[in-house]
């Protein structure tokens, strides 16, 4: 199959079929964008993840009805809720200062600047 392949991008005429390069549309993208954007991504559904929970924390509260071990569940989601937001920003600048201080202008850990391999990976 490997051999087809490399014999029609070679040689785009087999026999009276002459094969011609098909356009996409689009480029795809190298693997350190990808990467950067699967980074970035982790952190915002993380953030809508805890945000969520603590929306549902709240509802909880609300619909507790005074009962004292609902309050009480519900007050526990809360504060993982916030203790979950609280991290998510202090990962977030802890790595932002980081790649600020210590990394050249454009390279990064994929918070701040895009993550960039060294050539002997690419």
């Amino acid at each position: 199959m490997l051999t087809l392949f490399t014999l029609l991008a070679q040689n785009p005429t087999i026999g009276s079929v002459t094969y011609s390069p098909v356009n996409l549309g689009f480029t795809i993208p190298p693997f350190n964008a990808v990467l950067t954007f699967i980074i970035r991504l982790f952190f915002i559904i993380a953030g809508i993840i805890a945000i969520l929970y603590l929306l549902l924390g709240a509802f909880a509260w609300i619909t507790s009805g005074g009962n004292k071990e609902n309050v009480d569940k519900a007050r526990d989601k809360i504060m993982n809720a916030i203790i979950g937001i609280v991290l998510i920003f202090a990962v977030l600048a802890v790595v932002g200062v980081v790649e600020q201080m210590f990394f050249p202008a454009d390279v990064g850990l994929g918070i701040t600047k895009p993550i960039v391999f060294p050539k002997l990976i690419q």
